[in-house]
């Protein structure tokens, strides 16, 4: 059985092993996961995910969330852009509207800042993606800007609203993470 890296009170993060590549790929490639507010990214194959898979870095990581039962419910990464590192998350459709986002945004959070000497985070999101809004609001990150027709999404451009949170404004972790080996 494959550890847990981060444990939260309803969720767990564990780091995306080789084994989870298909699972990944699926949800990729699957318009439903990432949602009516997200572009249609291009279909990857096996070989496109494993090639992404090996360029993974301690400053670009990719996180299963998982319940407490196991279940493997949805995917959260980071990524540098600049100076600064960029967060990004999705929930199979089923589990969502339940916290689960909003806690893998908090336990990620608290990762980021006990584990790295950044300043902020970052996540950007769809201007019409209210559920996504309230997930990183209720995680301390702040609405910071607007850029407009900033991705293409279904057909049309759409202005993305920028969210940030500084470490003075974390000051401490929200949930209690802890390392496992």
């Amino acid at each position: 059985m494959l550890q847990k890296l981060l444990e939260g009170k309803n969720v767990d993060l564990r780091i995306v092993e080789k084994e989870d590549l298909p699972l990944v790929k699926e949800w990729f490639n699957n318009p439903d996961f990432a949602g009516e507010y997200d572009p249609l990214d291009a279909q990857e194959s096996k070989a496109d995910i494993e090639k992404e898979y090996e360029k993974l870095t301690p400053e670009k990581k990719w996180f299963l969330i998982e319940t407490k039962t196991g279940c493997k419910i949805g995917f959260i990464g980071h990524f540098p852009e600049g100076d600064v590192l960029t967060i990004g998350y999705a929930l199979i459709p089923s589990e969502r509207e339940k916290g689960y986002c909003t806690e893998a945004v908090k336990i990620m959070v608290d990762y980021l800042f006990l584990s790295k000497n950044i300043v902020r985070i970052q996540a950007g999101t769809n201007v019409k993606n209210r559920a996504s809004q309230r997930v990183l609001e209720k995680a301390g990150f702040k609405k910071e800007g607007t850029l407009r027709k900033s991705m293409f999404v279904r057909g049309e451009w759409v202005d993305t609203y920028v969210y940030g949170i500084l470490r003075e404004e974390w000051k401490e972790p929200k949930i209690l993470t802890r390392a496992t080996s």
